[in-house]
């Protein structure tokens, strides 16, 4: 694209098409060929006249919507919101449009980012493209699915407790939660006060997400996969494969199986019981925020719509969340899981450098994509699993220390299902952790492509 072999305008058309046949999936929220067409057309017009080009140059990448963009509306999935039009674009995607890159429209996702399927009441619900009938994880599933289709080749996403992990494992991509805070977060609406929501990018390899890291952040400097013998990769089997699908199990094993192969030293170091309230204390502290993050962003955002508005239109699944916000529980409580979340921090730094680990290795949830829908439990070898276990136990240690959190895709399931695998290590090593991916990537191999009739 940058040499004019291929131009933009061709590139973006030829995503364009493939989203309408791929309509189905549900991917997006808003999405406006004509707008995509003309900054393709413009990105051709600065190559032809000369002009520097950006590292991005004429890629089109969808957004989550619930990150602010200037040119488009951004619902955040919800019926109050539907038509508000930020003043300015969120902070994260400045770098990205200074370097070329074309917005391509916004991605459908779980309203209010609060729930791990993208069963959305307003929008309709995102479908995996491994199968239509399965969710494709959430909260940014639109993002996922546009990614693992082929309609774009790397999606913004966010993560609070694992919106970008668990779609990138439902749909067989790579997805990186980077350190708490490497990205900034202005314009996007949070749903806690500055200690788990952050942006990242969905994409079909780990070279790709280097090289968003690299605009957003401005690291340059190159990186290249080391080798895998002597890398010290940890696992938790008794806590963070317990309960597990039986076919997750046996794909997380042969994953395994291959690192070791390719010389990767696979260290068993159990959680401590501190680290295992990971879950129990992102769900205290989201739960006391919640309502003031949301109210916050609202006024802050000068959208024009109340909290009370957004919780009088939001959609069934998320409502009981919004009312349970209303009574948060005393402050006494709050504090102490405020404490607890600061020691839990302090403890995993600890967890990693005693064992001399490089990452955490685990399935970042234990069961592939499961049905469309919005259960309370899932069912995992004839057992009945709450939702929050079977997705979100294994992730809440990210999210509550503030990892640095990369989920590769591991293998597929008999039926066809691609499971994960999520590598977390130290706060602050994200740039390594990405080189790392490289290498475990390569060993890891790909899966196969959705099948889908476009």
């Amino acid at each position: 694209m940058r040499s004019g072999d291929l131009p933009a305008e061709t590139y973006a058309n030829a995503l364009l098409d493939r989203a309408q046949r791929l309509e189905r999936l549900n991917a997006f929220c808003t999405l406006h060929p004509e707008q995509v067409r003309a900054a393709a057309q413009a990105a051709d017009q600065r190559r032809t006249a000369g002009r520097a080009l950006g590292r991005l140059h004429g890629l089109p990448l969808p957004v989550k919507d619930s990150v602010d963009t200037r040119a488009l509306p951004t619902s955040d999935g919800t019926r109050a919101l539907e038509n508000f039009r930020p003043r300015a674009d969120a902070a994260v995607l400045r770098p990205i449009f200074a370097q070329d890159a074309i917005l391509m429209g916004k991605t459908n996702l779980h309203e209010l980012s609060l729930g791990w399927t993208s069963n959305n009441a307003t929008f309709g619900a995102v479908r995996n493209p491994y199968d239509l009938t399965r969710t494709p994880g959430g909260s940014s599933g639109g993002s996922a699915a546009a990614v693992a289709a082929g309609i774009a080749p790397l999606a913004i996403g966010e993560d609070t407790w694992g919106s970008i992990r668990v779609p990138a494992s439902f749909c067989g991509i790579a997805g990186l939660r980077p350190t708490h805070g490497r990205y900034p977060d202005a314009g996007v609406m949070p749903l806690s006060h500055d200690k788990f929501d952050q942006v990242g990018p969905l994409a079909r390899s780990v070279a790709d997400i280097i090289l968003f890291d690299s605009v957003v952040t401005g690291e340059r400097e190159m990186l290249s996969p080391p080798p895998l013998r002597g890398v010290r990769l940890g696992i938790s089997p008794r806590y963070l494969e317990a309960e597990i699908d039986p076919e997750c199990g046996r794909i997380v094993e042969e994953a395994l199986g291959k690192l070791s192969k390719a010389g990767a030293r696979i260290v068993t170091a159990e959680l401590p019981p501190l680290l295992r309230e990971a879950s129990a204390v992102v769900t205290s502290i989201l739960t006391y925020e919640l309502l003031d993050s949301i109210a916050g962003f609202l006024k802050a955002e000068d959208t024009g719509v109340t909290l009370d508005e957004v919780i009088a239109q939001a959609g069934p699944s998320v409502r009981p969340l919004l009312e349970g916000g209303r009574h948060p529980g005393p402050p006494e409580a709050y504090r102490a899981d405020l404490r607890k979340r600061k020691q839990i921090t302090v403890a995993a730094a600890r967890y990693f450098r005693e064992h001399r680990i490089d990452a955490l290795a685990f399935p970042p949830t234990l069961m592939p994509a499961f049905p469309q829908g919005d259960p309370a439990s899932v069912s995992i070898a004839g057992r009945q699993v709450e939702l929050v276990t079977a997705i979100g136990r294994n992730i809440s240690l990210g999210s509550c220390a503030g990892l640095a959190c990369l989920v590769l895709p591991a293998g597929m399931t008999a039926d066809g299902l691609p499971v994960g695998l999520e590598f977390d290590a130290p706060a602050g090593g994200d740039r390594r952790l990405l080189a790392l991916g490289l290498s475990l990537e390569r060993a890891l191999g790909p899966i196969p492509a959705p099948r889908l009739s476009a």
